[in-house]
């Protein structure tokens, strides 16, 4: 059983060993496939100025739906005859 224990703690040492080897490829790659700064501060911009589109737009909806409710409320509104103005008794 202390051979097997032996023998399998050798071969993970092994095979780690050989996984540790140079890895100059992956970083360059991951070097390459970032942004530069000009190009981060331009998606940036893009997200910020359609972030303020999308806040006027819902502006924008919500003005018009006000208006129309005040519209619809001004046509709903009773004005009184001149009769009943003059009916303040208890004033």
């Amino acid at each position: 059983m202390k051979r097997l224990a032996f023998v399998l703690s050798g071969a993970t040492a092994l095979a780690l060993a050989a996984c540790s080897g140079n890895n100059e490829d992956a970083l360059q790659n991951a070097e390459m496939n970032q942004p530069s700064a000009d190009e981060l501060n331009q998606l940036s911009n893009q997200a910020a100025m359609d972030a303020a589109n999308a806040e006027a737009e819902a502006l924008g909806t919500q003005q018009k739906q006000l208006q129309n409710e005040n519209a619809a409320a001004e046509d709903d509104a009773t004005n009184p005859t001149d009769a009943d103005e003059q009916n303040v008794s208890g004033m």
